[in-house]
C-alpha cells in the first residue's frame, strides 16, 4: 500500500505545484468510497478516486485550480455518463505544507489501525506470499531466523523483516486478531507456531502450508497435546487450495491474499457489530 505523503513531500520539495482531490461524499454507486483521493502533479497522479470520466475531470480540474479549495458536485449518470449512476462530491485543495502535515499524520493513523499478519517463513512461497500481500492494507512482520533469505530490499512500506530463532515469542507479543500464516523450513517448527497460534484463539485467521496428509498429522499432534479439536475447523490448511493442482508460488500467494482479505474483513465486520448496535 502506498501513501501519499512521502510522494507530496518530494512534490513541494521539488517546487511543482500539487492538488489533492478527496471523495468528500457519495451517494448510491460509485466507483469509491468516501475518503477514496488521489494526488495530482502538472504531470503525474498517485492514487487513485475511481478511474473513468470522473477521475479525468477532476484530474483537470485540479490542475486548473485557482483557489485553496473548490467543492465539485457530480452526478455520475447525467453529467459524464458514467453507468455507476450515483451521485459523488469532489473536495480539491492545494497542495502546501500544511496539508503534508495532515496527510503524514492521517496516514500514520490509518497505518496503525492496518490488520496485523505475521508470515513465518523466507523461503519460495514466502517470497511470493510477500509480495502479493505487500500492496495490501495489511501490517505484515515477515518473520524467519535466516537472515540471507529475505531479499535486499523490502517489497512494500508496510512489510517489516524481523530476523529471530525465536518465533514463538512473536506469537504470544502479537495483538488480538491478528493473522499467521505459517510456512517455514521445517514441518516440526510449523507445528509448534500453529498451535501457539490455535491455543492463543484470538486469531482472525491462521495459515498453514501443506497438504491434507500434513493437516491430518498436526491435527493429530495438536490433540495429543491436549489441543482443542473445535479450534482445528478454524485452521485453514493447505493454504491456498482452492486450485488444488496449480502449486507455483505466484498462484498459490493470489488465492492466499484472497483468503485473507475475506477472513479479515469479516473479521472486522464482527467485531464493530456489538458497537454498532449499541449505538
Amino acid at each position: 500500500m502506498t501513501g501519499l505523503a512521502p510522494v507530496l513531500k518530494a512534490m513541494l520539495a521539488r517546487g511543482e505545484r500539487a492538488a489533492l482531490v478527496t471523495v468528500a461524499g457519495a451517494r448510491g454507486s460509485t466507483p469509491r468510497e468516501p475518503g477514496a483521493r488521489m494526488l495530482v502533479g502538472p504531470a503525474a497522479t498517485a492514487g487513485t478516486i475511481g478511474g473513468g470520466r470522473l477521475e479525468w475531470d477532476a484530474i483537470a480540474r485540479a490542475r486548473a485550480l485557482a483557489g485553496p479549495e473548490e467543492m465539485v458536485d457530480v452526478p455520475l449518470g447525467p453529467a459524464i455518463g458514467q453507468c455507476c449512476g450515483g451521485h459523488v462530491t469532489l473536495r480539491l485543495e492545494q497542495a502546501d505544507a500544511a496539508l503534508l502535515d495532515r496527510i503524514e499524520a492521517e496516514e500514520s493513523a490509518a497505518a496503525a489501525r492496518l490488520p496485523r499478519v505475521l508470515l513465518f517463513g523466507a523461503g519460495h512461497v514466502g517470497k511470493a506470499i510477500a509480495s502479493a500481500l505487500a500492496p495490501l492494507p495489511l501490517d505484515m512482520l515477515w518473520i524467519d531466523g535466516r537472515a540471507e533469505e529475505f531479499p535486499q530490499a523490502m517489497p512494500g512500506t508496510t512489510v517489516r523483516r524481523v530476523v529471530t530463532e525465536a518465533p514463538l515469542d512473536m506469537v504470544a507479543e502479537a495483538p488480538p486478531g491478528s493473522s499467521y500464516l505459517v510456512l517455514t523450513h521445517l514441518h516440526a517448527l510449523d507445528f509448534q507456531i500453529t498451535e501457539a497460534v490455535l491455543r492463543r484463539g484470538d486469531f482472525a485467521y491462521a495459515g498453514l502450508i501443506g497438504s491434507a496428509t500434513k493437516r491430518r498429522r498436526f491435527e493429530r499432534t495438536f490433540t495429543a497435546h491436549g489441543g482443542d479439536p473445535g479450534v482445528l475447523d478454524r485452521l485453514t490448511c493447505p493454504i491456498g487450495s482452492a486450485l488444488h493442482r496449480d502449486k507455483r508460488p505466484e498462484v498459490i500467494a493470489a488465492l492466499v491474499a484472497a483468503e485473507l482479505l475475506i477472513t479479515t474483513a469479516e473479521a472486522s465486520k464482527e467485531a464493530s457489530e456489538p458497537a454498532n448496535a449499541e449505538a
